[in-house]
């Protein structure tokens, strides 16, 4: 029709909708990547800094603040279960809960080393540093696959404060839970109910019981855990560069690009897609060897 006779309205309506299907033909592909069982659960990701001090504190809260902007665009909903913040800046740990289907297939592709490199707000020399934060994604599992023992667990309360010390909590609302046989930590304290910061942490350690379970049964765990702990030189999936020039490059996929500010607001669907596509050809090209 648009070939016969020029019509503003109709040529913009059909550019919306053509828009529309290619958006969603393009989702249609990408699930269709996400075939293992795990893929379409809800994601725990923690984050950890490493080698590099404030500003490595620094930096892993600005990878937060990308994790929770990726997940906001796709509509999950976040939960921030358990921070520590860092003595001067940024934060020593964080713990995200991400829900919502295939929020775990799509993050599983960010765990890893990721490397920063900048002139250091906190360097008065204005010297440039290499910072490093440590990335790691588990599924949430359905809770009834792990069976916990009370006689296992070693449950301490204390008092819990928000990100940046704001929202102070004057009781003693945070829980911390250890699984004794494991040594497995995990605390949450974004709720002002000790009953369901108690529910949650719960949530959180069956998961990565299981996780912990399932490594072993692969024999990865000593090696995942090993690799985790070098979170320095050599050991990175994706360095950020601020300068003397501007990239972004995952070392896995060989994937670049100059626009730092996007990624780190969260615009990271290319390199998500891009490791879920080669790890998708290593699939096929093992079964075919398998095959041969």
């Amino acid at each position: 029709m648009l070939e016969e006779e020029k019509d503003p309205e109709m040529e913009k309506e059909f550019k919306k909708k053509f828009s529309l299907l290619e958006r969603k033909l393009n989702d249609l592909y990408i699930r269709s990547l996400l075939t293992d069982p795990e893929d379409k659960s809800n994601a725990i990701l923690s984050i950890h800094p490493g080698a590099g001090g404030k500003d490595s504190c620094d930096w892993a809260q600005i990878l937060l603040r990308m994790y929770k902007n990726w997940a906001d665009s796709k509509g999950y909903r976040t939960r921030l279960v358990d921070w520590v913040p860092g003595e001067e800046a940024g934060i020593k740990s964080a713990t995200l809960l991400v829900e919502g289907k295939f929020a775990y297939g799509y993050l599983r592709e960010e765990i890893g080393i990721h490397r920063l490199i900048r002139i250091s707000p906190f360097d008065a020399s204005h010297r440039r540093h290499t910072s490093f934060a440590a990335v790691d994604v588990i599924p949430e599992i359905e809770e009834e696959k792990i069976d916990l023992k009370e006689e296992d667990l070693k449950i301490e309360t204390f008092r819990a404060g928000g990100p940046g010390g704001q929202h102070v909590n004057v009781t003693d609302s945070a829980v911390r839970i250890t699984h004794i046989p494991t040594g497995i930590v995990v605390q949450c304290q974004d709720q002002r109910s000790q009953h369901k910061n108690k529910a949650m942490a719960l949530r959180i350690l069956k998961s990565r019981l299981y996780n912990f379970k399932e490594m072993e049964k692969k024999k990865e765990m000593r090696k995942r855990y090993e690799e985790k702990a070098r979170i320095e030189w050599g050991s990175q999936v994706r360095s950020y560069v601020f300068h003397p020039y501007k990239m972004v490059k995952d070392h896995r996929t060989q994937l670049e690009t100059t626009d730092v500010e996007s990624i780190l607001n969260g615009e990271i669907d290319q390199f998500i897609i891009t490791s879920l596509k080669q790890r998708q050809n290593k699939k096929e090209g093992s079964n075919g060897g398998d095959n041969g």
